[in-house]
């Protein structure tokens, strides 16, 4: 009977089934079958969080300029005496505008001290400072080929405030004063 119960094995059949069916431990050579790749993605993910949180991406606008030359860049004799050289000076209090004869005056009369475009309670007067503009580029003959005008800001003027006196001095909606702005560094 005890035979019909174990199904006709003998005892060294069972126990060659029951020491094959035992998990084992694998030999080294058989744990080289498979290769475990997460440890080596934990590590590219971090390098590509590194990489992306400290790259800086930097958009360059770049504005084609040309040093200024005195007279606006015309070949004369006399070149220092017959030129206007026009700066303009942006401030809190208003606009300054300076020529090779020295400061203008308030109002752009005269030479003189002061601001000469001064503000118009919390803006500059725009067409104030076009007709100045107009007015000194028409002042003489050898002004009117004239067309640089150097504009210096001071700090804490707003972009948009210099943007705005840049477009008095290039024109005054009939002909074009001072096209060729180029900046220059308050001292």
């Amino acid at each position: 009977m005890a035979e019909a119960s174990t199904g006709g094995l003998s005892p060294a059949q069972r126990s060659r089934i029951r020491r094959l069916s035992q998990p084992r431990e694998p030999s080294p050579g058989e744990e080289a079958g498979e290769l475990n790749i997460v440890p080596f993605l934990d590590i590219i993910t971090n390098i590509m969080m590194f990489v992306l949180a400290t790259v800086t991406t930097t958009f360059l606008a770049s504005v084609d300029t040309t040093p200024p030359s005195i007279g606006g860049g015309k070949v004369r004799s006399d070149v220092a005496a017959n030129a206007l050289n026009l700066s303009v000076l942006v401030t809190t209090q208003g606009v300054s505008l300076k020529t090779s004869g020295g400061n203008i005056a308030t109002g752009c009369e005269n030479v003189g001290s002061g601001v000469t475009v001064p503000k118009k309670g919390e803006d500059n007067d725009l067409v104030a400072i076009t007709a100045c503009a107009k007015k000194l580029k028409n002042a003489k003959e050898e002004f009117k080929e004239e067309t640089q005008v150097t504009l210096t800001a001071n700090p804490g003027i707003e972009l948009q405030v210099v943007v705005d006196v840049i477009d008095a001095l290039r024109n005054d909606g009939e002909e074009e004063l001072f096209p060729e702005v180029h900046f220059g560094v308050a001292r």
